[in-house]
């Protein structure tokens, strides 16, 4: 025992044994819980959840279309050339009948249209496939609105948040507590965080969808050219 021990003693005997029986503080850390700062964001997050879902399945669905419109078969357009040098119109109308893609589509389209102005066959396949193209776009409204209005709404709800907390302050008069600005404050920028969250990945979703189409788009188009190359070719 040393000495400031035992002088406590001699002075005060029952301060050691309230030493003794004084239990440690433990001091712990809040946590913070995702789920819960979500829902304290309040329904604004809900929205964002509702639209997430929404463009999620957009973005699922359209990408499966994309991918199969965008296989190619190598053998098509040797198969359309051969039948058109062979003078079989009706094989290769069915081949394209056949066929449940935009390239077979606008080909049959051109076939149906052999014996016209070449300029007049050109603009046919060209209006069927721009309208492929719109067919393959449906729905990107709804993911690219995603991308813009989530942040839009996650910064509408943070200011609503902080019209309330300081609402509550007002309301509190002289008994302001700094934990009501702070707690009211952190809740609201949670809006804020969900909100660019979703826009974020949503905005590289409507990208990524844009290139692959685009991809598509460069293929018709190439099948295109290579089908009026045939019909600009001299008869064998």
């Amino acid at each position: 025992m040393n000495f400031l021990s035992v002088l406590l003693q001699v002075t005060n005997p029952s301060v050691e044994n309230a030493m003794e029986l004084t239990p440690p503080t433990i001091t712990t850390e809040a946590q913070m819980n995702i789920i819960d700062l979500a829902i304290k964001g309040g329904w604004i997050m809900i929205v964002l959840l509702v639209l997430s879902l929404v463009a999620t399945f957009v973005f699922i669905e359209r990408l499966m279309v994309i991918r199969r419109a965008g296989k190619k078969d190598e053998s098509f357009m040797s198969r359309i050339k051969d039948y058109i040098y062979d003078g079989k119109v009706d094989s290769a109308l069915k081949l394209c009948q056949s066929i449940n893609s935009p390239t077979a589509r606008m080909i049959e389209k051109g076939i149906s249209r052999l014996g016209r102005p070449v300029s007049d066959v050109l603009a046919t396949i060209e209006n069927v496939g721009n309208i492929e193209v719109a067919k393959l776009e449906k729905g990107f409204s709804i993911v690219a609105s995603t991308a813009g209005g989530a942040p839009m709404l996650g910064f509408l709800g943070t200011v609503t948040g902080m019209v309330r907390a300081f609402f509550n302050m007002a309301n509190a008069g002289t008994n302001v507590d700094i934990t009501l600005l702070s707690g009211g404050i952190y809740e609201a920028l949670v809006t804020t965080v969900g909100g660019l969250i979703v826009g974020i990945i949503f905005m590289f979703a409507y990208n990524y969808l844009v290139s692959k189409v685009t991809n598509v788009v460069n293929q018709l188009e190439f099948s295109t050219m290579e089908f009026m190359d045939l019909l600009n070719e001299p008869s064998k």
